[in-house]
């Protein structure tokens, strides 16, 4: 947790830099409204560039997706079952990398949604990752759809996507984490 908030803190810092120096008549709107995340600007040319890196992403972690339930069991028993999990967790980080580098990448911060999706696949479908991560997946990309929705056609201006699903998002997880605490995670 500690090594997140450092690395948080050095990229606020280079984010910080970038503003500071940033033409604020053409830049810095731009930036600002990156940092915010949002759906408005993406087109179909985006899309069709973002399918690349995608798919890479995407198949080698539906290929594998039983090998994360045996992780579940510990490093001792999934090695004993046969898995590698040091290159099994190599592999699931550098896919969800270049999947979270593609979707940043056009859409901008939308922050929240890989947090917090998860749990509620899992409280829908079931800890099984055969199932839960094609539910993660369709479950984000219909929540992400209804809240540009409603970003889009609630309020008399567009409100960026990162605002309303930290609205949503951080609230949610402070539940999970209370009710974490009294043994439901």
């Amino acid at each position: 947790m500690l090594t997140g908030i450092v690395v948080k803190e050095l990229f606020t810092s280079f984010i910080s830099i970038t503003k500071y120096v940033a033409d604020p008549y053409e830049k810095l709107p731009v930036i600002t409204f990156y940092l915010m995340g949002g759906l408005s600007s993406v087109t179909m040319k985006d899309i069709k560039m973002l399918l690349i890196p995608m798919i890479i992403g995407v198949i080698p972690l539906f290929l594998l997706r039983w090998r994360f339930n045996v992780l579940s069991f510990g490093d001792e028993e999934a090695k004993s079952l046969g898995v590698d999990t040091s290159k099994l967790r190599l592999i699931a980080i550098l896919c969800s990398t270049l999947i979270t580098a593609a979707a940043v990448s056009i859409s901008g911060m939308i922050g929240w949604i890989g947090l917090v999706i998860p749990h509620i696949a899992r409280m829908i479908v079931g800890p099984n990752f055969k199932v839960l991560l094609p539910s993660s997946l369709l479950i984000g990309g219909t929540f992400l759809l209804l809240v540009d929705d409603v970003a889009r056609c609630a309020f008399s201006i567009e409100i960026p996507l990162g605002i309303l699903t930290s609205l949503i998002g951080a609230p949610f997880f402070i539940y999970l984490l209370v009710k974490g605490r009294r043994g439901w995670i």
